[in-house]
């Protein structure tokens, strides 16, 4: 993502207050950046889609010049910000939100038929606010969201107030734990919410009425879902969890942090998108609480919640977990591989080979290490980088504290060389 992210300062903090009207698709926000500078600026700049108008910047509660082109939005503070300088920078913007447009397909603000979603993943978030849109540049967030009363807005943390007035309600959530931008989400719609259960940990549903008899039996599971993964992974990272199903139709689930997004083709009264809850809830742990550093250490979320959809099964007596990895180890056998594992590159990053394969590299690793080993070197990845960024060197290294043999054949195999390995054995 060459065009996403910015250099210069770290912020640590998002406040964003936000009003939209469905009826219209309108969107009018004021977003209050705290950051730190790390070199002298003289001018520093933020990703923002050019569907929103900014209306005014200030810097440290002086206005200031700006410019607004190519997704670019470029600030010129008053004086020269010093290293090491607190900078809070306020915008006022508003817009008609649409998708971003990129490589693999239109990502970001998203329109539905009666409401509003937001799908980031993974440049997608200055779609909507005004943003250091980099994986490795993480923050805290408060989100205030005014709306129209029939409808429930969602965003991610923790529900700290509603109030309603004159036909418009306001809800206000605190992000503690710090987020990448990519995993900031909001949810409008008609939804009817229900809590699932209060251990281990909150579980909440938002869908529509007339989904929620199809949600019993769909999402069945979802309940030992979050207690079985907090058995093998550690601790769940955040206050709660909540599964939204839309009225629409969607092509894929989408995680955000907190929660997770489904379509009414995912809440069809059947069994059959249960690996897709599984999926979506693992990366809570994997993606969300620890977050690939570089796009290219994309197989640190995929591969993982993949792995987790084989060891939900075994778990709950379908296939094995290696039942499953011959199963797609004999489809990956007729995939030609130009590209490695630890850096597929922009175009095939989110290629399904990449989802199966590096499920297939645990697989591999699990088989070498031993479960006792292997599930206590998870656990340990989840606590000694939760809520930070991490890289496929670090995850070799830690995998190395957990056996006295040596793993580089492993790696060099299933995640350095394109062609595909032997199928994993003891």
């Amino acid at each position: 993502m060459p065009r996403s992210g910015n250099l210069g300062y770290r912020i640590s903090r998002y406040d964003l207050a936000l009003g939209y009207r469905v009826s219209s698709n309108r969107l009018s926000g004021t977003a209050t950046i705290t950051a730190t500078s790390y070199q002298q600026l003289t001018r520093f700049a933020l990703d923002l889609a050019s569907s929103m108008r900014v209306d005014r910047v200030t810097v440290n509660g002086s206005r200031v010049r700006y410019s607004h082109r190519s997704g670019k939005l470029t600030i010129t503070p008053s004086s020269p910000i010093p290293p090491g300088g607190v900078v809070s920078t306020v915008i006022r913007y508003s817009g008609t939100p649409r998708p971003v447009r990129s490589p693999f397909g239109d990502v970001g603000w998203e329109e539905l038929d009666n409401g509003a979603l937001c799908a980031n993943q993974p440049n997608g978030a200055p779609s909507w606010f005004p943003c250091d849109d980099h994986p490795e540049a993480k923050a805290s967030f408060r989100f205030e969201i005014t709306t129209d009363s029939p409808y429930y807005a969602l965003a991610n943390g923790s529900l700290a107030s509603k109030q309603r007035r004159a036909g418009q309600t306001t809800w206000t959530y605190d992000q503690v734990e710090p987020m990448s931008t990519y995993l900031a989400s909001i949810q409008i719609g008609q939804y009817e919410h229900r809590t699932l259960a209060t251990r281990p940990v909150p579980v909440h549903a938002l869908a529509p009425s007339s989904l929620m008899a199809n949600f019993d039996e769909s999402f069945a599971q979802q309940v030992a879902m979050v207690t079985a993964f907090t058995e093998m992974f550690g601790p769940y990272p955040f206050p709660q969890y909540t599964a939204v199903i839309t009225e629409d139709e969607l092509e894929i689930p989408l995680e955000a942090q907190g929660f997770s997004t489904f379509g009414s083709n995912h809440c069809d009264g059947t069994h059959e998108h249960e690996r897709l809850i599984a999926h979506e809830l693992a990366h809570q742990w994997f993606g969300n609480a620890v977050t690939g550093a570089r796009w290219r250490d994309i197989w640190l979320h995929e591969g993982f919640a993949c792995y987790a959809e084989w060891l939900w099964s075994q778990h709950s007596g379908g296939k094995s977990a290696d039942e499953w990895g011959r199963h797609y180890y004999e489809k990956l056998e007729q995939t030609r591989f130009s590209t490695p594992l630890a850096d597929p590159g922009p175009r095939t990053m989110f290629d399904d080979w990449v989802y199966k394969r590096g499920a297939l590299t645990l697989h591999a690793l699990r088989l070498r290490l031993g479960d006792g080993d292997f599930f206590a070197l998870l656990r340990r990845w989840t606590d000694k980088y939760r809520y930070q960024c991490a890289t496929t060197e670090d995850f070799i290294a830690l995998a190395s504290t957990f056996t006295s043999k040596p793993l580089q054949d492993l790696w060099q195999d299933w995640l350095f060389t394109p062609e595909l390995p032997p199928y994993p054995s003891l």
